[in-house]
């Protein structure tokens, strides 16, 4: 379960963002390269996250699909699925193109006392 080092990665991440602020949710963009499974990556996240910052963060994945260029008809389609073959010609030489992104989009942190959200001084 290749996501539970990805989620390790991205609370780290987070924690730095959230200085000591209470996180409720966290946005990730990963590539269709990486291959993850989201409730694996939900359940993953939970498990890292507990006892942090993030612990109870709702976790909303963005997947980015890979843009496969066929070099047998030239075809070109994006994909969520990068080890498919050709839409037109079924052929399987295809070049891949992104899908490899793994961002921390942004945070969601806690609603402090007085009604005003927390904002990390670099995310306005």
């Amino acid at each position: 379960m290749h996501e539970l080092g990805l989620c390790e990665g991205i609370v780290e991440a987070v924690e730095r963002r959230a200085a000591g602020r209470r996180v409720t949710g966290v946005r990730v963009r990963v590539g269709a390269r990486h291959r993850v499974v989201e409730a694996s990556l939900d359940q993953a996240f939970e498990m890292v996250a507990a006892g942090t910052v993030a612990d109870g963060a709702e976790v909303d994945l963005v997947v980015v699909p890979v843009t496969l260029t066929c070099r047998d008809c030239g075809h070109q389609a994006e994909s969520l699925e990068p080890l498919g073959a050709c839409p037109s010609c079924g052929g399987t030489d295809l070049e891949m193109d992104g899908g490899d992104e793994l961002i921390l989009e942004s945070i969601a942190l806690a609603v402090a006392e007085g009604g005003e959200p927390h904002v990390p001084r670099d995310s306005r």
